[in-house]
Protein backbone atom coordinates (compact mmCIF):
# COMPACT_ATOMS: atom_id res chain seq x y z
CA UNK A 1 0.00 0.00 0.00
CA UNK A 2 2.02 3.34 -0.95
CA UNK A 3 2.09 5.89 1.76
CA UNK A 4 -0.03 9.01 1.68
CA UNK A 5 2.62 11.97 2.08
CA UNK A 6 0.07 14.95 0.64
CA UNK A 7 -3.60 13.81 2.51
CA UNK A 8 -5.84 15.79 4.33
CA UNK A 9 -5.24 13.47 7.57
CA UNK A 10 -1.62 14.79 7.27
CA UNK A 11 -2.40 18.65 6.60
CA UNK A 12 -5.28 18.84 9.51
CA UNK A 13 -2.66 17.70 11.93
CA UNK A 14 0.18 19.62 11.07
CA UNK A 15 -2.07 22.51 10.67
CA UNK A 16 -3.70 22.46 13.91
CA UNK A 17 -0.03 22.34 15.04
CA UNK A 18 0.66 26.03 13.24
CA UNK A 19 -2.61 27.47 14.48
CA UNK A 20 -1.29 26.85 18.01
CA UNK A 21 1.83 28.34 17.32
CA UNK A 22 0.28 31.58 16.32
CA UNK A 23 2.24 34.69 16.93
CA UNK A 24 5.24 32.67 18.08
CA UNK A 25 8.73 33.80 17.01
CA UNK A 26 10.67 33.56 14.00
CA UNK A 27 10.64 29.68 12.61
CA UNK A 28 8.52 28.71 15.65
CA UNK A 29 5.42 29.60 14.17
CA UNK A 30 6.09 28.65 10.56
CA UNK A 31 7.69 25.17 10.44
CA UNK A 32 5.71 22.48 11.39
CA UNK A 33 8.74 20.53 13.00
CA UNK A 34 9.99 23.46 14.91
CA UNK A 35 6.52 24.73 15.76
CA UNK A 36 5.57 21.10 16.89
CA UNK A 37 8.51 21.60 20.01
CA UNK A 38 7.35 24.92 21.04
CA UNK A 39 3.50 23.76 21.30
CA UNK A 40 4.82 21.04 23.77
CA UNK A 41 7.05 23.35 25.36
CA UNK A 42 4.29 25.81 26.50
CA UNK A 43 1.95 23.01 26.95
CA UNK A 44 4.10 21.91 29.62
CA UNK A 45 4.39 25.42 30.86
CA UNK A 46 0.32 26.29 30.74
CA UNK A 47 -0.25 22.90 32.87
CA UNK A 48 2.32 24.03 35.16
CA UNK A 49 1.11 27.39 35.46
CA UNK A 50 -2.08 26.31 36.12
CA UNK A 51 -1.17 24.85 39.59
CA UNK A 52 1.20 27.76 40.51
CA UNK A 53 -1.65 30.24 40.37
CA UNK A 54 -3.57 28.55 43.09
CA UNK A 55 -0.58 28.77 45.20
CA UNK A 56 0.29 32.44 44.16
CA UNK A 57 -3.27 33.03 45.05
CA UNK A 58 -3.23 31.60 47.92
CA UNK A 59 -0.17 33.35 49.07
CA UNK A 60 -1.28 36.76 47.77
CA UNK A 61 -4.91 36.45 50.24
CA UNK A 62 -2.23 35.04 53.63
CA UNK A 63 -0.26 38.58 53.13
CA UNK A 64 -3.30 40.56 52.86
CA UNK A 65 -4.84 38.84 55.85
CA UNK A 66 -1.33 39.17 57.44
CA UNK A 67 -0.96 43.02 57.34
CA UNK A 68 -4.86 43.68 58.16
CA UNK A 69 -4.70 41.51 61.06
CA UNK A 70 -1.24 43.06 62.30
CA UNK A 71 -2.94 46.63 62.11
CA UNK A 72 -5.24 44.82 64.70
CA UNK A 73 -2.50 44.19 66.98
CA UNK A 74 -2.77 40.22 66.11
CA UNK A 75 0.27 38.32 63.65
CA UNK A 76 -1.78 35.94 60.96
CA UNK A 77 -0.95 32.65 62.63
CA UNK A 78 -2.78 33.35 66.12
CA UNK A 79 -5.51 34.76 64.38
CA UNK A 80 -6.18 31.65 62.09
CA UNK A 81 -6.05 29.72 65.45
CA UNK A 82 -8.76 31.95 67.05
CA UNK A 83 -10.94 31.46 64.00
CA UNK A 84 -10.52 27.62 64.57
CA UNK A 85 -11.33 27.76 67.98
CA UNK A 86 -14.54 30.02 67.64
CA UNK A 87 -15.71 27.98 64.91
CA UNK A 88 -15.85 30.64 62.34
CA UNK A 89 -15.22 28.92 59.03
CA UNK A 90 -14.16 31.90 56.63
CA UNK A 91 -11.67 30.46 53.44
CA UNK A 92 -9.12 32.87 53.28
CA UNK A 93 -9.98 34.33 49.75
CA UNK A 94 -12.88 35.59 51.55
CA UNK A 95 -11.46 36.89 54.40
CA UNK A 96 -9.00 38.50 52.34
CA UNK A 97 -12.06 40.31 50.20
CA UNK A 98 -13.09 40.88 53.83
CA UNK A 99 -10.23 42.87 54.73
CA UNK A 100 -9.89 45.09 51.68
CA UNK A 101 -13.06 45.54 50.90
CA UNK A 102 -15.29 45.77 54.55
CA UNK A 103 -13.25 46.71 57.35
CA UNK A 104 -15.46 47.49 59.67
CA UNK A 105 -16.90 43.52 59.66
CA UNK A 106 -13.48 42.59 59.18
CA UNK A 107 -12.31 44.28 62.61
CA UNK A 108 -15.59 42.96 64.08
CA UNK A 109 -14.23 39.68 63.43
CA UNK A 110 -10.89 40.36 64.75
CA UNK A 111 -12.43 41.43 68.14
CA UNK A 112 -14.48 37.99 68.04
CA UNK A 113 -11.58 36.04 68.00
CA UNK A 114 -9.59 38.31 70.58
CA UNK A 115 -12.07 37.51 72.95
CA UNK A 116 -11.76 33.91 72.13
CA UNK A 117 -8.57 33.55 72.80
CA UNK A 118 -8.42 35.40 76.28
Amino acid sequence: MPRAVDGTKRKDRRKKILDQAKGYFGRRSTNHRIAKDAVHRAGQYAYRGRKERKRDFRKLWIARISAAVQNEGLNYSQFMHGLKMANIDLNRKALSNMAIEDKAAFSSLVETVKKTLA
